[in-house]
């Protein structure tokens, strides 16, 4: 995506809500851009559920060191699941990862395609593998593709981010994430990167929030 598009979607934040203006100031420009490694981006993904971003970037560099960089699909076919889990993987991760393997040798999930497609059908492509869910879908909407209107409302982030935006009480559910974001369409992919942004730069953060796990490909914490 261009940086015009961006810039337009900073522009429609400040004037949906005042609030928006310090934050915004505060991040500085939105940085997003996309990855062509769709593959190595869902492998990574599929790495990183329910584990550290340091545990995940180790364990993909002992994957890339045994198959080849960047991940290649035939190579991890390859390479076989008694291998993938000599880098660390469970054996349920190593399954996935051949799963998608698979997936992508026998062209039922057309990576090279899959800019083409509405999100939607992204969506159903990618969650038809067992292992990855919505939310990797969506971040790979968002972070692979930057498409400009994607809200993961199962994220943990993003609720807290909202909760704190409007000052909430507690963490909004799902529906009320779609209500509270609703001027913000059709720019709601950028406001989430704000949002994970502020939540990553506290203090307190212990590395493993939503935009350090990205770095090295998006965690889905309750895979399929």
């Amino acid at each position: 995506m261009s940086a015009d598009l961006w810039n337009d979607a900073v522009q429609h934040l400040r004037a949906a809500d005042d609030r928006w203006h310090p934050l915004i100031e505060s991040v500085g420009i939105c940085t997003l851009k996309p990855r062509k490694d769709h593959f190595g981006t869902l492998v990574r993904a599929i790495i990183g559920q329910q584990i550290s971003a340091k545990a995940a970037s180790t364990i993909d560099a002992r994957l890339r060191t045994l198959s080849g960089e960047p991940h290649e699909p035939r190579a991890i076919l390859e390479a076989g699941e008694a291998a993938l889990r000599s880098c660390g993987l469970s054996g349920v991760k190593a399954r996935y990862v051949l799963n998608l393997a698979e997936a992508v040798v026998e062209k039922r999930v057309p990576l090279a395609r899959l800019a083409r497609l509405d999100d939607e059908t992204i969506k159903n492509r990618l969650t038809s593998i067992k292992g990855i869910g919505p939310w990797t879908a969506e971040m790979f909407l968002i972070f692979s593709l930057n498409r400009p209107d994607v809200l993961p409302v199962g994220d943990l982030g993003v609720r807290a981010g909202l909760r704190d935006f409007h000052g909430l009480e507690g963490l909004p559910s799902p529906r009320e994430c779609v209500e509270l974001t609703e001027t913000w369409r059709p720019y709601r992919s950028i406001a989430m990167w704000y949002l994970w942004r502020v939540i990553d730069a506290r203090p307190t953060n212990s590395g493993n929030g939503p935009i350090q796990q990205l770095k090295q490909g998006p965690a889905d914490d309750i895979p399929n």
